[in-house]
């Protein structure tokens, strides 16, 4: 590329110090698993108290072995790329390429799911799991971008 064009991309580039890449991702993920379970709330109302009560402590106890065996892996992987970028990154950064695409699969399932004739209060269950399984992730990003804030002082 000409030095020309290089220029002009360096000032287009939306570009942030890297620890906030860290609260972005935690946004995010925070945002995406309150709506999954917001809605999924809204599907187990049908259901008496003590049910609903029953049904969301299965569904923290799935979330937290998904969390496990999963998504911990998937949250380190994340922390580990954006803590290898430089100090100012792109704003779009804190999630890999291969990560929006995985975002738009979800949003895309989603929204299908929602769409078909099954039945919503056993669509809540996933969706109760996914949300939770968020929550917990953002969690972790949350506590990186408080470190490397730290860091900097």
């Amino acid at each position: 590329m000409t030095q020309t064009r290089l220029s002009l991309l360096t000032r287009l580039n939306p570009a942030i110090p890297r620890h906030y890449l860290f609260a972005l991702a935690g946004g995010l993920w925070t945002v995406a698993g309150v709506m999954l379970c917001l809605r999924a709330e809204a599907w187990l109302e049908v259901f008496p108290l003590g049910t609903e009560i029953g049904l969301a402590a299965l569904c923290v106890a799935l979330a937290a072995v998904g969390y496990l065996f999963l998504f911990m892996h998937i949250v380190r992987k994340n922390i580990d790329r954006i803590a290898g970028l430089p100090e100012r990154a792109c704003l779009f950064a804190f999630t890999a390429w291969r990560g929006y695409g995985l975002i738009t699969l979800m949003i895309l399932l989603g929204m299908t799911l929602r769409d078909t004739t099954f039945p919503k209060y056993l669509l809540a269950i996933p969706y109760t799991v996914m949300g939770i399984i968020l929550i917990i992730g953002s969690v972790r990003f949350y506590r990186q971008f408080l470190v490397a804030r730290t860091a900097l002082r």
